[in-house]
């Protein structure tokens, strides 16, 4: 028997938000019938894209049920753009954790909200089995793109934990060799960015960044400057450099030193003029 936490079972017994929404304006489905689980999730979004209303319909477990609810609490108010950020993560994390054999349920609840922001926006559904990728679980109609975002987003590192988000490999088991191939290049793929990570440079102070943007303004901006222009150091916080640039092509001039302050400072720098 699976333990739930509290906020789960009054999800379940009492969800939220819960049957069609008459005015929504935005539908995604994911799941089946044939898969044991299934979601349609409803959104009323207003012209601005804030979602206003939300309700939901799912054939599932209570996982599934207290995911859903929990997540049409979590959207209302929210720009779509912000939902958009929203993770399965976020849902499991509200509902004070779930059960590992039941972590599909919020990467559903996820999938539906994505597909109904997509079907406000006037874009084609992509169901699961046509999602960009290879199919990998018949069953289930799983694909790798989904596999392997998973993956990344939930830094999964074994076939199981594949199987507890996705039900891939949950039926026949046919495709298990195929997520282990997939899991395996993924953990490969981590191995390698710690291992460069370990390599790289560290990152810079504040002090010590302040002190290399004087520098490069110096020695390599004002010398390019046109009659006229100016450039004019106003505050670093962090990798935002704000600048008092004076140029009739600001823009353009202020895209140049933000390329050129991270080939020779650091990457990821953001110049901001004035």
């Amino acid at each position: 028997m699976w333990e739930y936490t509290q906020a789960v079972h009054d999800h379940f017994l009492h969800p939220h938000n819960a049957g069609p929404l008459k005015d929504a304006n935005a539908v995604g489905e994911v799941g089946s019938l044939a898969c044991g689980d299934a979601l349609r999730l409803y959104l009323k979004i207003s012209d601005a894209g804030v979602i206003e209303k939300a309700g939901f319909e799912t054939f599932g477990c209570a996982s599934a049920i207290a995911s859903s609810s929990v997540l049409t609490d979590i959207v209302i108010g929210m720009p779509v753009d912000e939902a958009l950020k929203l993770t399965n993560k976020d849902i499991v994390e509200r509902l004070g954790g779930l059960p590992k054999e039941k972590m599909h349920c919020s990467v559903m609840g996820q999938e539906a909200l994505e597909a109904a922001i997509r079907n406000w926006r006037g874009e084609p559904p992509v169901p699961h089995a046509q999602e960009i990728g290879k199919l990998v679980c018949k069953c289930f109609g799983v694909t790798d793109a989904q596999i392997i975002r998973t993956i990344r987003e939930n830094n999964l590192t074994t076939v199981e934990e594949v199987t507890d988000y996705t039900k891939a490999g949950g039926g026949c088991g046919e495709c298990l060799d195929k997520i282990a191939e997939i899991l395996a290049t993924e953990l490969g793929k981590k191995k390698a960015e710690r291992a460069v990570q370990a390599t790289a440079k560290p990152a810079l102070t504040n002090v010590q960044r302040m002190q290399a943007v004087m520098r490069v303004i110096a020695q390599d901006v004002t010398a390019d400057l046109s009659t006229g222009e100016a450039v004019e150091l106003v505050d670093v916080d962090g990798l935002r450099v704000t600048l008092a640039i004076t140029s009739q092509k600001q823009e353009a001039l202020r895209q140049k030193i933000e390329a050129l302050f991270r080939e020779k400072i650091e990457d990821g720098i953001v110049v901001e003029a004035r």
